[in-house]
């Protein structure tokens, strides 16, 4: 027997997604949730790498990454998703930062099994654009501090700046409320595809990048707010959002 017939074949190469690790084993971040989905629907193979808050910066340099964005007096921001795919080009790999800009590069890419429905992708950037600088803003108070108790729990190394503060009693059910009301009437909105399909994601009958971005915001209430949190939304709206997470969930495992 030659002493190379036991050698494997190296493995194909894969896209990497780098990811904060959460208090549990699960991912938890909105917008990298997001990715997620768009890798999981389109069964693309990838590893994550998990990368903690103050080493971001620095990761992201060491590979090369572009900023996600930039400051108004022109310095760089770095902050993930970030995803590097040899795939296509292994000699010289695809290294994409800030989420809208990858979920772009992945449907173009992949085009197989789309996320932007044919003729809707302009819809579908309002509506995600919507769910990140509108919808999700009144959660903002009570999500943020939340998230950064828990990761601190976990041991996680956070940000050094002072810990957000920490809403209860009538403010954090006033801040709830304020939650609610867009929730309540992003329902409404919804309910006007109530004749077509069942009425759950936001073309009506498949699921798309607006579900995804929706759904994304749905996880970070269930992962880092189960009880005070999840508890609360997903009874609202005659359970349409747990029925939401219910559509998405086949697409929260990796392929």
């Amino acid at each position: 027997m030659s002493r190379y017939s036991s050698r494997q074949a190296p493995s194909p190469p894969i896209i990497t997604l780098y990811d904060t690790p959460g208090h549990t084993p699960q991912p938890w971040a909105p917008n990298i949730w997001r990715i997620r989905f768009i890798l999981n629907y389109k069964r693309l193979r990838y590893r994550t790498i998990w990368v903690e808050f103050p080493d971001v910066e620095a990761t992201m340099r060491s590979i090369s990454a572009p900023p996600s964005s930039l400051r108004s007096d022109g310095r760089p921001v770095y902050t993930l998703p970030v995803i590097v795919d040899p795939t296509r080009n292994p000699m010289k790999p695809e290294i994409l930062a800030n989420t809208n800009h990858i979920a772009e590069y992945l449907e173009a890419a992949y085009p197989a099994r789309p996320v932007f429905p044919e003729g809707a992708r302009a819809v579908q950037t309002l509506f995600v654009h919507y769910i990140q600088e509108v919808f999700a803003k009144p959660l903002l108070p009570i999500m943020v501090p939340i998230s950064h108790q828990q990761l601190q729990l976990r041991g996680a190394r956070v940000s050094q700046q002072p810990a957000p503060a920490y809403l209860s009693g009538p403010q954090r059910e006033q801040a709830w409320q304020a939650v609610k009301e867009q929730f309540d009437f992003l329902a409404m909105i919804l309910d006007k595809n109530a004749g077509d399909g069942d009425g759950t994601v936001a073309m009506g009958r498949d699921v798309s990048y607006a579900d995804f971005a929706l759904c994304s915001v749905l996880i970070w209430i269930e992962r880092m707010a189960a009880h005070d949190g999840w508890a609360r939304v997903r009874t609202w709206n005659n359970g349409r959002w747990h029925r939401l997470w219910d559509r998405c969930r086949e697409y929260m495992d990796e392929f």
